[in-house]
């Protein structure tokens, strides 16, 4: 598999991409350069684009398809399309993909696993399967709110072998099942209203929250493929995302890149525990008690609670020192944190 220096572990302070990094493929995700770019680049059925949704590299092509669209939105933020605060969606597949996260948990089958299998992703993967409500849903909103233009050809999205009745496969299948969800994509792809009178990251965090909010319950049961420490992170991760989401937190090639070098660089196993896992990074470390607190905090507390914004601010400060407008905190609880942290240590 292709690698990233983003999630090599035990970098320092992360330098701003030159000009020469966003050339280099490992600022992308693994396999970007080979994904396809364009939606004529996939096979066409009985007069219908055929898009499978269980293979990295078409799941990957439909976030290039939608980065590749909206470049011409994001000109003033850098060139080669940096800027782009869409960059979030395919890096955290990509991060997916990269640490087995996208394969068969459960060994009954070689997806992800054995030779020739490397680009299948698993519908027992609870990893994938909420991805798909970041990926496939995002696409069909743009599609539902015309970004694409008029298209040759309908699309159709491949099912996977089992388990189909959980995922929908056109936009109107999407519409009938998930409205609010679609709803939400939809809004941020309203181009005219969007990139011309109101801030499209919060549109864009709008619709990632309501796809997060209706998928981790809904697979939450294919948890029980992994193990502990990795169905808890998981969970901490799904958690973390309404607090991110929050700041408005720009999720473009640069700033994805910084965070995703203190993600796990592998799955968890039973015998870990944060922060005393020794082939992660100590930021590595630092994060995932952080996002383990934060979630015991929310769980005590309730979102609203300030402690856990000053948990977030903390997270951002570990890789983007010069930027301290994450979220001002003025008070705190430390007893708060303190019974957060207890309950972490207690349950690992």
């Amino acid at each position: 598999r292709a690698t990233s220096a983003s999630w090599k572990k035990g970098q320092g302070d992360p330098l701003a991409l030159t000009q020469e990094d966003v050339f280099k493929k490992d600022v992308y995700p693994p396999l970007w350069h080979q994904a396809p770019g364009s939606i004529e680049d996939f096979p066409v059925h009985g007069n219908k684009t055929a898009i499978s949704a269980w293979n990295y590299l078409e799941r990957l092509g439909v976030y290039k398809i939608v980065l590749n669209y909206s470049a011409k939105y994001f000109t003033t933020s850098g060139s080669n399309n940096v800027g782009n605060i869409l960059w979030g969606l395919p890096l955290q597949l990509g991060w997916q993909y990269h640490t087995g996260r996208l394969a068969d948990p459960s060994n009954v089958t070689t997806c992800g696993h054995g030779a020739g299998q490397h680009l299948c992703i698993s519908v027992q993967s609870w990893w994938a399967s909420v991805n798909y409500y970041l990926s496939i849903i995002p696409f069909l909103g743009a599609m539902e709110a015309g970004f694409f233009g008029q298209l040759q050809h309908e699309i159709k999205i491949l099912p996977p072998e089992e388990l189909r009745a959980d995922f929908c496969y056109s936009a109107a299948d999407c519409r009938s099942h998930i409205p609010k969800v679609m709803d939400a994509w939809k809004a941020y792809f309203e181009v005219d209203h969007l990139f011309f009178v109101v801030h499209p990251l919060h549109y864009l965090w709008e619709a990632h929250v309501a796809s997060i909010a209706y998928a981790v319950p809904k697979f939450r049961n294919s948890l029980k493929y992994v193990s502990g420490p990795e169905a808890s992170f998981g969970e901490n991760w799904a958690n973390a995302v309404d607090f991110i989401a929050a700041t408005h937190f720009s999720a473009d090639l640069q700033n994805t890149n910084y965070f995703q070098a203190f993600l796990p660089p592998r799955m968890l196993s039973e015998r870990d525990q944060a922060p005393f896992i020794s082939d992660f990074s100590p930021e590595q470390n630092k994060v995932l008690l952080a996002f383990c607190v934060l979630h015991k905090t929310d769980e005590l507390t309730g979102k609203s609670h300030p402690y856990n914004v000053y948990i977030l601010h903390l997270i951002h400060h570990l890789y983007s020192k010069k930027n301290h407008r994450f979220l001002g905190v003025k008070a705190f609880s430390q007893e708060t944190f303190r019974k957060a942290t207890e309950l972490v240590f207690k349950e690992h």
